[in-house]
């Protein structure tokens, strides 16, 4: 355990080391408190929407800022064309895609970063030859999204029918995401 005197309120707070946890598709974290987890060995899951990390667990979920890795085949879109109440950030680590933002269409290669600030409609889908690998970070305080009709979006199967603030209704008709383990390649290196 390590421990620090926490400036504002002049007490020492302790930080235990989270446990790591084997499950059947990878590591996740046993309970709260500080970790290294490496991303090939944590839990993935895979859906409509490519393959992901969030580097959670049920026990321990991160309150103030999310941060997960996704993986996306050419072609496939990371989720529906979308908006949040809050920023969003974007790293590409490896392959390319598309970046589907504000009605516009850019190509993305590895180590491009994107920054949404709140309410910037946008989405990636998978290009190029192979698995594209993006880093996405983001707080978790928004109380609002807005997933709005995008022809450019739903060109690429990414955009819904009619204007929603409702995931559930944005993501009818998609089958719920499967736990896996990392495949090879996902990851660079």
């Amino acid at each position: 355990m390590s421990s620090t005197i926490c400036a504002a309120c002049k007490t020492v707070v302790v930080f235990p080391e989270a446990p790591l946890e084997r499950q059947d598709d990878g590591l996740v974290p046993g309970g709260e408190g500080w970790f290294v987890l490496n991303a090939k060995e944590a839990r993935w899951l895979d859906g409509d929407f490519g393959a992901y990390t969030r580097f959670e667990g049920a026990k321990a979920k991160f309150s103030q800022i999310g941060i997960n890795i996704g993986v996306l085949q050419p072609g496939q879109p990371a989720c529906m064309y979308h908006g949040e109440d809050e920023q969003e950030d974007f790293l590409v680590l490896q392959g390319e895609c598309l970046l589907l933002i504000e009605g516009e269409e850019r190509p993305l290669k590895a180590w491009d970063f994107v920054h949404c600030p709140a309410w910037t409609e946008h989405v990636f889908v998978g290009a190029g030859d192979g698995p594209c690998a993006i880093l996405a970070m983001g707080t978790r305080t928004n109380k609002g999204v807005v997933y709005p009709v995008s022809e450019l979006a739903q060109r690429h199967g990414a955009g819904v029918a009619k204007t929603t603030p409702d995931p559930d209704e944005a993501y009818a008709g998609n089958a719920d995401d499967l736990p896996v383990r990392y495949r090879e390649g996902w990851l660079p290196g």
